[in-house]
This record gives C-alpha cells, sequence and structure tokens, in this order.
C-alpha cells in the first residue's frame, strides 16, 4: 500500500479556481489547511494573458512569466501580499482584469531563507523539507561551472531555473532524463547532449554549467522539488497511441499534472482537478503560452492512484516519450491506512 507522511496535501501545494470582476481583491484558499503561498503561479482563463509567477524569496514586486523570455518585471501591485492562506492583488498586471482564474501555490517557509554553504558559492535557500520543496537563490561572478546548494538533503526529482534581469528562457531539469534540460518558454525537445545547462545532481547540490540562462554574473532563481511519497511524483511515461491510454502510477489521486513530450516540439500542458473536476479532465492550460483555457482535450482521467491518458495524440503519442511533474489532491492510502476514492 502506498503510505505517505502528508496526510493533507492542501497544506503543501493547492490549486484554486476562482472568478472575479475588475480591480483589486483577494483569494483565500478553501484547502483543509491553510496555506500561506511562498511560490504563487496565476492564470487567467478566460483571457489571453501571460502566466504569472511570483516568490516569497524575490517578493511580491518582481513577477516572472513562464511563456516568456523577458526579464522579471518588478512593477508594485500586481499582488500586494502573501497572505495566511491566500494572496491579495493590486490594481495592476492581469489580475486587475475580469474573467476565471486559476493559482497554484506552494508552501516552502513562509519567506525565512538561510545561507546554503554546501555548493562552490553560498546560495541563498528556503525549504519546507516535509513536502520536498526549496527555493534557491544564487548570483555567481562569472560563467566557471559551479555547485549550487538546493537545501533539501535529498536529490531533487525536478529543478526549474530563471536568470531573473536577463532576456534567457526558463530551464527545467528532471531526473528521468537528467544532464541537460527542457525549455518551459517552448516547445522545444529536452537538450541532454549539453554540459552548458544542469548536470550532476546530488543531496546538496545541482551544478551548473556555463550557458547564461543558468550561470553567469547575474540573479538567479530557482525552484526544487523532491518526491515525497504520497503527495509529489516526477516521472516519464511512453504513450501508446490509443483512447484506452497509458496508465501512469503516482501512489495519488492529481491535485495537478504539467507533461510534455521530450520526443517532439510540442507544447507543455497542465491539467488538474479544480478546472476539470470530473473525468475525462478536458480543460489545458499551456505554460509556454499566454493563450486562454482549450476544452477540446479529452486529456487524461484522474483516478485514486495515478492518471490515464485518454486521446491517441498529443500527451499520448504512440512512442513519444513524456515527462511529468505532479502533485496531489488525496495520497492512495493515507498514514493511518484509509484509502482515497476514485473521481
Amino acid at each position: 500500500m502506498a503510505y505517505t507522511t502528508i496526510d493533507d496535501p492542501s497544506a503543501h501545494f493547492y490549486t484554486y479556481a476562482f472568478s472575479k470582476s475588475s480591480g483589486t481583491g483577494s483569494a483565500t484558499f478553501d484547502g483543509n489547511s491553510d496555506l500561506q503561498p511562498d511560490f504563487l503561479w496565476v492564470k487567467s482563463r478566460t483571457n489571453a494573458d501571460s502566466h504569472e509567477l511570483w516568490d516569497s524569496t524575490r517578493g511580491v514586486n518582481s513577477t516572472l512569466f513562464s511563456d516568456s523570455t523577458s526579464a522579471q518585471d518588478t512593477a508594485a501591485n500586481r499582488i500586494v501580499s502573501f497572505d495566511t492562506d491566500g494572496f491579495t492583488w493590486g490594481n495592476a498586471g492581469n489580475l486587475n482584469a475580469a474573467g476565471d482564474f486559476v493559482s497554484w501555490a506552494w508552501k516552502a517557509n513562509g519567506g525565512t531563507t538561510s545561507t546554503n554553504t554546501d555548493g562552490d558559492i553560498n546560495s541563498t535557500v528556503q525549504v519546507n523539507s516535509d513536502a520536498g520543496f526549496s527555493i534557491v537563490s544564487y548570483q555567481p561572478t562569472n560563467t566557471t561551472s559551479r555547485n549550487i546548494g538546493h537545501g533539501l538533503g535529498v536529490i531533487p526529482g525536478l529543478i526549474i531555473i530563471r536568470n531573473r534581469t536577463r532576456i534567457e528562457n526558463w530551464r527545467l531539469w528532471h531526473k528521468s532524463i537528467g544532464q541537460g534540460g527542457a525549455i518551459l518558454d517552448s516547445t522545444a525537445t529536452y537538450n541532454a547532449a549539453t554540459s552548458t545547462l544542469v548536470n550532476t545532481v546530488t543531496s546538496t547540490y545541482f551544478n551548473v554549467g556555463g550557458d547564461f540562462s543558468v550561470n553567469g554574473n547575474y540573479p538567479y532563481i530557482a525552484y526544487c522539488f523532491a518526491e515525497k511519497q504520497g503527495f509529489s511524483k516526477f516521472g516519464k511515461y511512453v504513450g501508446n497511441g490509443s483512447t484506452n491510454g497509458t496508465f501512469v502510477y503516482t501512489g495519488f489521486k492529481p491535485a495537478f499534472v504539467m507533461t510534455k513530450n521530450t520526443s517532439a516540439t510540442d507544447s507543455w500542458v497542465i491539467m488538474d482537478e479544480k478546472r476539470s473536476p470530473s473525468n475525462v479532465a478536458n480543460k489545458y492550460l499551456l505554460p509556454n503560452t499566454s493563450g486562454a483555457e482549450g476544452t477540446n482535450f479529452d486529456m487524461f482521467d484522474f483516478v485514486s492512484n495515478g492518471f490515464k491518458c485518454r486521446r491517441s495524440t498529443s500527451q499520448n503519442a504512440s512512442g513519444n516519450t513524456f515527462i511529468y511533474m505532479a502533485f496531489a489532491e488525496n495520497p492512495f492510502v493515507t498514514s493511518t491506512s484509509i484509502p482515497t476514492t476514485a473521481r
């Protein structure tokens, strides 16, 4: 049975979908536990506006966009606070518009950081060891290959890195493929034939090469995730090209799944249980584009212990390899042996 130490995933990760009129306001999460966001990702479902990303290390006045190579925007009032169980937005940015929105929130350490000395240079980290998540800030002096301490104490399964102040791509390293990385703001395939991006990853540090997207005389932010049984999973699967598609075991009922075809030039896809509360899940967003939500893909079934592909193409193309990141709505079996139910 798939036991877990995290019986309530909403204490560490939460999806919140909401509708609003134009103007300022706030969102209060309705999960079982309070969650003050440390990494917050928001997208308009109805408008073709960029994905906006914040974290409590950079602060509320530093916005990054997953679908853009632009440097961070430091304008005030896109959001104004990370609240004890939600967030408040101001009179600037995409959240000031009317429409339907979705937010994905992760908890780190409430904005409290510490200096990490495990690498070749010091990094600044805030860590949620229970959920396997750390936010890492670092600034090298040049492009010399170096190790960056991440603070997790275990080997990450996924690392997302962004140069904050230079026009650059987002880099995503995934344990299932390893050296190199994919580009979050692009449809490009995973580049494993390079040593200029992310190389060796250990329980204390990750090594970066000389590409300006991950190393150089700039400030960087990295989001590092380690697998936690019953809560998070970072793996790969091979599509079978059938509507009776590949089943992917996660050990939990998913709340959030993001996938990428690493064999072909194809978009990233995000599905979640709030926008698609029943099977077949068919409401998707593409983190590499600013497009509004699409609804014409019968993509996945979210089941009690994983997800099953229900489309013969796209995220289940025959013979193609896909990477994924997934977080739980409920563990398959709790620490007190209570099983979750299917949708």
